[in-house]
């Protein structure tokens, strides 16, 4: 007990002042969990549920869907949250009515009951985990394993990462872990916990606390600003901003209203940054990886902060189809796609829907709200099965309403949900965080942790989605609209209506409407990497790079092979008089000199470099310069990336341009 106290105690050596915040406790009076269900296989149809009554669309006060030969109930009560006040004055007969026709197409089983057709519904069971279970399958997720496993200890190489990887964690992501290791080791039976304190010690006298920079929610000192102010800070980590409003505004109420018609929503805009955004797709794959990891943290620290106590679920596996279009994993459908073309991010089948949807134009009137025929659209997806890789389907006999029907059978009949099981009750737990703001970050942090196949075909279908709401004069379809019609279709997959109450789904049906219209509205936002992220990683590169210098004159020290450190990468002498030498090794014209200002852009660069290589036949659009070594891996430079600036944060980095790799 000793040793691992000790060795906690030396990997959390994390510097903040004694009782400067406390462990945020499950807040259950305040934490629905009634949205948690699991997740089916899409294998079987369902029969039609009972109509509504005429002219009795359930609307926010009534009860959803009642048979004709019911008696009439009472509005469910339940419990509504500040961020969807307004999502009362959303028109909902369409949701249900989509709800309905999902349910008449055999994608959906009415609550309570089974699957239809007399197949048999296979499901993915999900067990109740024990107390400190899902914390211990989350410190292995962050791979944070080391902390409480004995049988890493010899693991040298975990053991440096570990260490590198905490010491760059705040103060709210830092108490993230560290709730999360003592519910694992009060699981795995450990007597006489030490106090917090002892574990995650004080800093010493004149350290100060670890932090990437102060700031408030909306970025000022002093937490003063309302609600509706529409800068957003990412270099000041999330959770913190969250701590700093909720210390400063525990009696403040949200009075805004982000859910009024389309351009009411407050319109977000990222602070500028001189030294680039980063996008995902931007960084190499080990840094994604540090990112992923830090992401997961914060991810963490922000529920925590707000009292939400979001738990993972692990579905168990099931057979799955290995082949085909509907009803395949995402993971399978892009293995085929890719060995017919390198690269493939999104499924052929989506693609193509989507781009016969826009040729046949979007001001069509009720796109994606008025659905196909059910019998037609069953046998235009059996046709799909059988010919569309063959070439031989006739698209051209394909109605538009037919078309956006088997996009959204596409999406019901994936065996895991797009949103993945994982995650899909943080996305739905989004809502209960008090401001527009928060919930917006929470978004941009589940978004990044997706998997790669499911995250860029969500982007493929935010996109669409917004093409569509471009042609509302024509088609109708406003933001409000789409939100709605798309929200059963990605948050109700096959079987999870038998396994909540009327007035979950009731609640349910406002929540996950929200959440589609942000994903959507805020898209451009949603999909980048915050800045205070890519700190961190770079605070970890460097940590390791000084770690492994610092290991490499130990071993040469005691081979008595040499007692000299290793040289650091040297400063190229053009950097130091204000130039940087830039690299091409893919064209003719290898390498030029650019001299650095204070206006000059990366676009600039590349500008110069095309003006001064005629061979060049990629397109500008096509290039991009990249920060390659120092304290990133490999970096893809925004094209309003302002070099100096850069040059100062990463002196030793090298400058190359090459063709995206995305």
């Amino acid at each position: 007990m000793d040793t691992m106290l000790s060795r906690i105690t030396q990997y959390l050596h994390l510097s903040r002042r004694t009782g400067h915040y406390t462990l945020q406790q499950n807040q259950n009076q305040n934490t629905q969990h009634g949205d948690r269900y699991g997740p089916s296989d899409p294998s079987s149809s369902s029969a039609p549920h009972p109509r509504s009554q005429p002219s009795s669309s359930p609307k926010l006060g009534s009860s959803p869907r009642q048979s004709p030969n019911s008696r009439p109930r009472p509005p469910p009560t339940y419990q509504r949250y500040n961020s969807q006040d307004s999502l009362d004055e959303l028109e909902m007969d369409d949701y249900w009515k989509e709800v309905e026709n999902i349910n008449r197409s055999g994608g959906g089983a009415p609550r309570g009951e089974g699957g239809g057709d007399g197949e048999v519904q296979e499901e993915e069971q999900q067990k109740t985990p024990e107390e400190g279970e899902q914390e211990e399958a989350w410190l292995m997720e962050a791979g944070l394993q080391r902390l409480f496993d004995d049988s890493l200890a010899a693991d040298q190489d975990q053991e440096v990462d570990s260490a590198v990887f905490l010491s760059t964690l705040t103060r709210t992501q830092a108490a993230a872990v560290e709730r999360r290791v003592q519910q694992t080791l009060r699981r795995r039976n450990r007597q006489h916990l030490p106090d917090v304190r002892d574990i995650f010690r004080p800093p010493e006298k004149n350290e100060e606390p670890h932090k990437l920079k102060g700031g408030s929610e909306n970025g000022q000192n002093d937490s003063s600003s309302a609600e509706m102010e529409t800068e957003l800070n990412v270099e000041v980590a999330f959770s913190e901003q969250a701590l700093s409003y909720r210390d400063n505004h525990q009696r403040l109420k949200v009075t805004a209203s982000p859910s009024s018609p389309d351009d009411k929503l407050p319109n977000f805009k990222l602070l500028r940054d001189k030294t680039g955004q980063t996008r995902i797709g931007d960084l190499s794959p080990l840094d994604m990886k540090k990112v992923r990891r830090l992401v997961l943290v914060e991810m963490t620290a922000l529920f925590d902060t707000a009292g939400i106590d979001v738990k993972a679920h692990k579905a168990v596996k099931v057979k799955t189809k290995e082949t085909g279009l509907f009803g395949v994993p995402l993971h399978t459908l892009l293995d085929q796609d890719q060995r017919r073309v390198s690269g493939t991010k999104v499924p052929f089948i989506l693609q193509r829907l989507i781009s016969h949807i826009e040729d046949e134009g979007l001001d069509t009137e009720g796109l994606l709200r008025i659905p196909g025929a059910a019998t037609r659209v069953k046998s235009l997806c059996q046709e799909l099965e059988s010919s569309f890789y063959d070439g031989m389907f006739q698209w051209q006999q394909l109605k538009q309403h037919d078309a956006a029907s088997l996009l959204k059978l596409f999406i019901r009949e994936l065996p895991h949900p797009l949103l993945t099981v994982e995650y899909l009750n943080a996305f739905i737990a989004v809502n209960k965080l008090p401001t527009k703001k928060q919930q917006l970050q929470a978004l941009n942090l589940l978004v990044l942790l997706l998997p790669e196949a499911n995250r860029d075909t969500l982007k493929a279908l935010v996109e669409f989605f917004q093409r569509v709401i471009d042609h509302q004069a024509k088609n109708k379809m406003t933001l409000n609209n789409v939100s709605v019609i798309m929200a059963p279709n990605i948050f109700m997959f096959k079987g999870f209506r038998s396994k909540v109450t009327e007035q979950q789904e009731f609640s349910m049906a406002t929540r996950t409407a929200n959440i589609v219209r942000l994903l959507i509205r805020y898209q451009n936002l949603l999909w980048t990497i915050p800045k205070f992220i890519v700190t961190q990683v770079r605070q970890q590169n460097m940590e390791s790079q000084r770690k492994q210098h610092k290991e490499r004159a130990v071993r040469k020290l005691l081979k008595k092979i040499t007692t000299e450190k290793p040289p650091e990468r040297p400063i190229p002498e053009e950097s130091s008089q204000g130039f940087i030498r830039v690299q091409a090794p893919q064209f003719s014209k290898i390498s030029m000199a650019v001299q650095l200002t204070e206006e000059l852009q990366a676009a600039d660069v590349l500008t110069r470099f095309i003006s001064q290589d005629s061979s060049v036949a990629v397109k500008k659009e096509e290039l991009c310069l990249y920060e390659t070594g120092g304290n990133i891996k490999e970096r893809c430079l925004d094209g309003e990336t302002y070099m100096k600036d850069l040059f100062q944060l990463n002196p030793t980095a090298e400058w190359v341009i090459k063709a995206m790799q995305r």
